[in-house]
């Protein structure tokens, strides 16, 4: 499995989850926030063109001229957020593509959407080397990681299988 902005985001997020994910254990599709997150998503691309692109293994869910938009439900992890979409521009930059990165949460009770924008610089483009470098060490692991509990675990699609 090639290495993806949704992996990346869960090896910031939890590298339990990441290994889980990489390894083919999936299950987001049983989770109500997963699902509410891939409505509101499919809601504001229905508002706009350009949206949803495939390149290689990765899906950006919007380019402009200017942004690369990567839209979430939730600001609850924006360090993973942020790092997936500094993945995705930099896949664009090694295509000849240059774009800032532009990060929308549009969480379902807030009338105030967060907006944050990031830029690739050459640090975070070794930093995203050790990355990828440690997820591919990571995937390659004969089990995952302990269950380390905390607070943002009982929002996981993986909750159930760490904690019951």
């Amino acid at each position: 499995m090639g290495i993806t902005g949704t992996l990346v985001n869960y090896y910031i997020h939890c590298k339990r989850q990441c290994w889980l994910h990489g390894n083919r254990i999936n299950l987001e599709d049983n989770s109500e926030d997963v699902k509410i997150g891939k409505a509101l998503h499919a809601v504001k691309a229905s508002e706009s063109t350009g949206t949803e692109i495939a390149v290689e293994n990765i899906k950006i869910d919007k380019i402009t001229k200017d942004y690369l938009v990567e839209i979430k439900k939730s600001d609850a992890d924006y360090e993973a957020v942020k790092w997936q979409v500094l993945f995705y521009l930099n896949i664009l930059k090694n295509k000849g593509i240059e774009r800032q990165g532009k990060i929308e949460f549009i969480e379902k009770n807030k009338s105030d959407r967060k907006t944050y924008y990031v830029a690739l610089d050459d640090e975070n483009i070794q930093k995203l080397s050790i990355i990828e470098i440690e997820i591919i060490e990571l995937l390659n692991q004969p089990a995952p990681p302990s269950i380390a509990i905390n607070r943002k675990c009982t929002k996981c699609a993986y909750y159930t299988y760490c904690c019951i």
